[in-house]
């Protein structure tokens, strides 16, 4: 057998081993849920008690958290998906709620808006609390191997309330387990408006490193009572308060390469930068002008691309954040001890702007997406927010997403990507000077090396 198929056999197993594991630690709840039957998060806290009031103050629920490395934010209070207003989305939970939108052209109406992500039932909803609301959580739809995530989708009730549906079958919850990719990228593949649009990662073998070796999100996104771990993405504000990084201890380390000259990039230089060389997902949308659709509802007009389609850009970051209404991007400089260079996928979305006060305006999807009427869109957001005095204009926004995702080894960048005179990363953008950077494109850093090693391939 060839070291190939060792490795494989000894990833499939390790997965065996870490299912049966987790099967017959879940032995007794599931004979309780095949003699009991399954009652929501009630049925849960017989084996987990006071989980379900945990999870109520965590992002995935709350949808908003206090942020302290973004500049230009109130300190006391709490922003997320809830709240905020950016070219990607250009609305949130509040404007955005989910709701049945006005009939188009032919007479034709659908459900729509930011939370259906929210592992609720919409009406108990984003940020909700006490019992009923813990009664409300949808468990199965991260913990469960076999939900039919058909059952998720919106309706009316008897009340004429909308409501967010869940597949509370007994099937379900006897497939607890591990989350598993397609748990967690059933939401978050598709954000945005469409599956690559917002990050523009796709989780499986082909694309990175991590899957190929049969991980799952969580096995680094490590839940601590549901809260969980984040890096710093520059457009990811909420948070539980347990940041991940690649080279924490647990992971890679600081020095994660058998080549000493290699480990002294990690320095200055972050993983990203060398084993993300590729970013995807949608370059531009427009806010201002929707497109109808065959099915005659309309979308704001958008320039996608797929996984591994775009070229990232390079930037110092300190892991804090500079926050404009024009720009939402990395803060960091060469002679700041704290920062590193970066890869960054840049994305400009076109919105309307508060001419008197030069504020990004949010927008209320539900008259844009039946009509294509985009400022009485604005007009709608407005209301609900209490804005009375404004004066909408059309600008743009630009926004860095942190390029996290997408990780090879086989593809990494290599000297002869960066140190030669046309290379990946623009030494004189990033600080250096003139002399510095004839230093830094010379075949005198590598040559001797990779001379060597190319003696060895042939």
């Amino acid at each position: 057998m060839n070291t190939r198929r060792i490795i494989a056999a000894g990833l499939v197993m390790g997965t065996f081993l870490a299912c049966r594991a987790f099967a017959v630690e879940h032995k007794e709840g599931s004979e309780y849920i095949e003699k009991n039957g399954y009652d929501g998060p009630k049925t849960c806290e017989v084996c987990h008690p006071g989980t379900a009031a945990n999870f109520l103050k965590t992002v995935h629920w709350t949808h908003e958290s206090k942020v302290d490395n973004v500049e230009n934010l109130d300190p006391a209070k709490e922003y997320g998906m809830k709240n905020r207003i950016y070219t990607m989305c250009n609305g949130n939970d509040i404007v955005n709620n989910l709701k049945e939108i006005p009939k188009n052209v032919v007479g034709k109406t659908k459900f729509s808006g930011c939370n259906t992500c929210h592992p609720g039932n919409h009406l108990l909803n984003v940020g909700s609390t006490g019992p009923e609301a813990e009664q409300a959580i949808d468990c199965l739809v991260c913990h469960s191997t076999s939900y039919d995530f058909r059952t998720r989708k919106p309706f009316k009730n008897e009340k004429g309330e909308v409501v967010l549906g869940q597949d509370r079958s007994k099937k379900a919850a006897l497939g607890i387990g591990k989350p598993t990719v397609r748990n967690c990228m059933v939401c978050h593949e598709a954000a945005g408006g469409g599956v690559y649009v917002k990050r523009g990662f796709a989780f499986n073998k082909e694309n990175d490193v991590h899957a190929a070796k049969g991980m799952v999100c969580v096995d680094c996104h490590k839940a601590t009572d549901h809260r969980i771990p984040t890096g710093y993405d520059p457009n990811n504000w909420a948070n539980d308060g347990i940041r991940i990084s690649c080279d924490d201890a647990s992971c890679h380390g600081s020095k994660p390469h058998k080549d000493a000259d290699l480990n002294r990039h990690t320095a200055r230089i972050a993983c990203q930068t060398c084993h993300i060389p590729r970013t995807g997902g949608a370059l531009a949308k427009d806010f201002t002008v929707w497109e109808q659709g065959p099915d005659k509802f309309y979308e704001p007009t958008t320039l996608k691309r797929e996984a591994n389609e775009n070229a990232p850009v390079y930037a110092w970051y300190n892991k804090t954040v500079r926050n404009l209404p024009d720009f939402i991007g990395p803060k960091g400089l060469r002679g700041d001890a704290a920062s590193k260079i970066y890869p960054f996928k840049i994305f400009q979305g076109k919105a309307f702007f508060d001419k008197k006060t030069g504020n990004l305006l949010s927008m209320d999807f539900a008259p844009p997406m039946a009509t294509g009427d985009t400022l009485a869109g604005v007009a709608s957001a407005a209301k609900t927010l209490g804005l009375k005095d404004y004066e909408p204009v059309p600008g743009w926004q630009t926004i860095y997403f942190g390029s996290n995702h997408l990780v090879t080894k086989t593809k990494a960048l290599s000297c002869t990507n960066c140190h030669v005179p046309n290379g990946i990363l623009n030494f004189r953008e990033l600080g250096y000077t003139d002399r510095e950077v004839i230093k830094l494109t010379s075949p005198e850093l590598y040559l001797k090396k990779l001379v060597e090693k190319q003696k060895e391939e042939w």
